[in-house]
């Protein structure tokens, strides 16, 4: 029904962003909401309606890519739309497609939601079927800095505290979201709640 939606971004919390278009706003729930920025230019957000018994929700991506891995995932048996975001918020969809034509059920894993029985079924499901998603690389998760804040302040908590809450909102647990804050808490080169979100991802994927 929708393709895409070109708007301004009004509002972002952990679990969705509000994009404003003809004195509209449409609330989209999203991978990692802090990718998008609120300010005045207007901005492509590709579309996908998921209609249920009790509601109707829109989710935004920032490329087609990660709208199309998502649909993709979204008909495993398993796997809600929930559960594709969280996978989907890692930031790279090439990562995923990698593991499943690779049969990698121990990456697959590290996603909240998905034990052996639901990795299994994905690559059951999709191995061969995501050809046309392999060649688009998205955005690549930054690399730890070990470097310990001034002070041992944090000036940046409140981006960090949307980060955990919008990984919460995800899935991951209150005990797997302990083991990395410290190491969020003493990276110093992290300023915004996206690389926040981006460098805490990295971390959870080598919890398992």
């Amino acid at each position: 029904m929708y393709d895409y939606i070109i708007g301004q971004v009004k509002r972002v919390t952990p679990e969705y962003i509000v994009l404003e278009q003809n004195q509209i706003g449409w609330c989209l729930h999203t991978p990692n909401p802090f990718a998008f920025q609120i300010n005045e230019s207007n901005q492509q957000v590709f579309i996908h309606m998921h209609v249920r018994e009790d509601a109707h929700l829109l989710f935004g991506f920032k490329t087609m890519t990660q709208r199309e891995l998502f649909r993709k995932l979204i008909q495993v048996s398993g796997i809600g739309p929930k559960g594709a975001l969280a996978i989907l918020a890692s930031g790279n969809p090439t990562h995923v497609v990698s593991a499943i034509e690779n049969e990698d059920e121990s990456f697959l894993i590290k996603f909240p939601g998905v034990g052996k029985k639901t990795a299994r079924q994905m690559i059951l499901d999709l191995k061969g079927k995501l050809g046309n998603l392999v060649s688009e690389a998205n955005v690549v998760i930054p690399s730890k800095d070990d470097e310990l804040p001034l002070f041992g302040v944090n000036p940046n908590q409140h981006q960090l505290d949307e980060a955990i809450l919008a990984l919460s909102a995800l899935g991951y647990s209150e005990k797997e979201l302990a083991k990395i804050k410290p190491q969020l808490e003493e990276n110093d080169s992290l300023s915004t709640t996206e690389n926040y979100m981006k460098n805490a991802l990295q971390l959870l994927l080598t919890l398992k």
